[in-house]
């Protein structure tokens, strides 16, 4: 839900091609004793929903902050399908990719701050600093599982700015309860057909009633250029609507977990071009949208592979 502004076009960094590692105490509690075979059905979606969490964690934290190329091998298929655009496919790629970040920034931190799944989906939303000092990228990674491995990957990366017109940062959590973790499973499907119709109404058919409808009167924005409330989100994609009439929102893909519903997109502001590539993460509380985060970037020219980031 992201106006297309010249500061929030997003710069890939080089070294964020495949996936981005986190901090392994921010894995589900299952983390903490895996099981291989957490993901056969007879362990119930939930244990598989974490089990894809878990290895998610394991792969990232393995490659990219130890140079660990053994995970992929276990963890990763060897036919790796890539979005990204600065990086061609395969495992090996990954392995590659990971010990040269290592090398070059072994300093280099990882923050998760949310991890969701849904289906075969794993979606994580990282603050990712390469140098320490830095305010580093707002990146959202989303993998797709096969035989309880990583087989595809997609991501969305920008930097983070100096300043917000909220005040809220681009991570933090502010409506209550204040967790990272999602709510309760049963709400998942409720609250997906929720954001599901919100999004279409608001951002493809650019219709603003929709605030009035499924937005709450607490509604906390951290898109960095759009003030808080209902109020400024109206007049944020008010003027957006109006500069760009042909503006073109197709929604890929939805991953949903309790309270959390991410939609990823392909926003074309005006038609000809290759648009951007974004993510819209959304928050429900009692029936109504209460916060919301995104991350954007550019489509490229060209690419590293020939699968499109979508």
């Amino acid at each position: 839900m992201t106006p297309t502004t010249t500061a929030r076009r997003a710069v890939v960094a080089a070294f964020a091609a495949a996936a981005l590692a986190v901090p392994l105490a921010a894995a589900p509690a299952m983390a903490a004793t895996p099981s291989a075979a957490a993901h056969h059905a007879g362990y119930g979606d939930q244990a598989r929903l974490a089990y894809q969490k878990y290895v998610t964690v394991r792969v990232l934290k393995g490659v990219f902050e130890q140079g660990d190329t053994a995970v992929v091998d276990r963890y990763v298929r060897q036919d790796y399908i890539q979005h990204n655009p600065l990086a061609p496919d395969g495992a090996e790629t990954l392995k590659n990719l990971g010990q040269a970040i290592h090398q070059q920034f072994p300093d280099a931190e990882y923050g998760i701050k949310r991890v969701i799944s849904e289906g075969d989906l794993v979606l994580v939303h990282s603050n990712v600093v390469m140098t320490p000092g830095t305010r580093g990228q707002a990146v959202f990674d989303i993998f797709r599982f096969q035989g309880g491995k990583i087989a595809e990957h997609w991501d969305v990366g920008q930097n983070v700015p100096e300043g917000s017109a909220n005040g809220n940062d681009m991570f933090s959590t502010v409506s209550w309860p204040r967790t990272e973790e999602p709510g309760p499973g049963w709400l998942t499907a409720y609250n997906k057909r929720l954001v599901t119709k919100a999004f279409e109404q608001l951002i493809v058919r650019k219709d603003l009633s929709a605030l009035d409808r499924y937005w709450g009167a607490e509604y906390h924005q951290h898109n960095p250029n759009i003030a808080d409330g209902v109020a400024g989100a109206k007049a944020g994609l008010g003027g957006f609507f109006e500069q760009f009439p042909q503006l073109k929102v197709t929604p890929k893909r939805v991953i949903a977990e309790g309270d959390l519903v991410a939609v990823h997109s392909h926003y074309v502001a005006v038609p000809g071009e290759r648009g951007q590539a974004v993510v819209d993460l959304f928050r429900v509380r009692g029936g109504k949208i209460v916060e919301h985060w995104d991350v954007l970037q550019d489509v490229p020219a060209t690419s590293a592979n020939d699968n499109g980031m979508f």
